[in-house]
């Protein structure tokens, strides 16, 4: 014999309890705070990456200097070239070439071929003088323009000096001079020839200097190690 499944007694409603209802999820329109409030922050962010990419990518134009500058050297447009460089806030520190060239400027301080020249090695007057000292010997091929020497003044032995007499003690003329230009004969640099220095002497060592020059003996240039401004 087959027994059918009893069918499922009915629910039995509690009296007095409210039927639950449904909680439905809806989309948010175009008035919701929550999406105003997204959409913002999203532009915001948009923009401001856009402005850093733009500002680590923008260069500014600067000058250069073509040659060494050294003090006392009038600022000129020949002695410059320009450059474009990202530097950010620090630009501002260096010559603009963005604007034009500022007149009755001189070097204060040396200025190496290719540096970025800085505002403060530039000023109205060097406390400077450029003096020639011609040198008798061979120079080290270390002296160059922009190089740091200091002079020295060699007595010449008088002819009536007595053997066994003591000998006329060097001088400093000048510490901490810097070379302007270097001219000499083919070869003189390195071998015995004609040197001609332009050195930058500071004017309370001017006198002291142009003593030297017109007194019997010779002026030595040593170089001052890592003498280089």
């Amino acid at each position: 014999m087959t027994y059918a499944p009893a069918a499922p007694a009915p629910a039995v409603r509690e009296q007095g309890l409210p039927e639950p209802v449904a909680t439905r999820l809806r989309r948010p329109g175009w008035r919701d705070p929550r999406l105003v409030t997204g959409l913002v922050i999203v532009a915001l962010s948009v923009a401001c990456g856009s402005w850093v990419v733009s500002a680590a990518s923008r260069t500014t134009p600067v000058f250069v200097a073509d040659g060494a500058l050294t003090p006392g050297a009038p600022l000129t447009a020949e002695s410059l070239r320009t450059v474009d460089v990202r530097l950010g806030s620090g630009t501002g520190r260096y010559l603009s070439a963005a604007e034009p060239l500022p007149a009755d400027l001189v070097v204060l301080r040396v200025v190496d071929d290719g540096e970025l020249v800085p505002l403060t090695a530039l000023g109205a007057d060097a406390d400077v003088r450029s003096v020639s000292v011609p040198v008798g010997s061979g120079l080290s091929d270390r002296i160059r323009a922009g190089v740091v020497v200091d002079l020295w003044f060699v007595p010449e032995v008088p002819v009536t000096h007595e053997a066994g007499a003591g000998r006329p003690e060097p001088a400093t003329l000048a510490k901490d001079v810097v070379v302007e230009q270097v001219d000499a004969q083919d070869g003189a640099i390195v071998v015995d020839g004609t040197v001609t220095l332009h050195v930058l002497v500071p004017e309370d060592s001017l006198p002291t200097v142009l003593a030297a020059l017109s007194d019997a003996g010779t002026v030595a240039v040593v170089p001052v190690a890592g003498g280089v401004r």
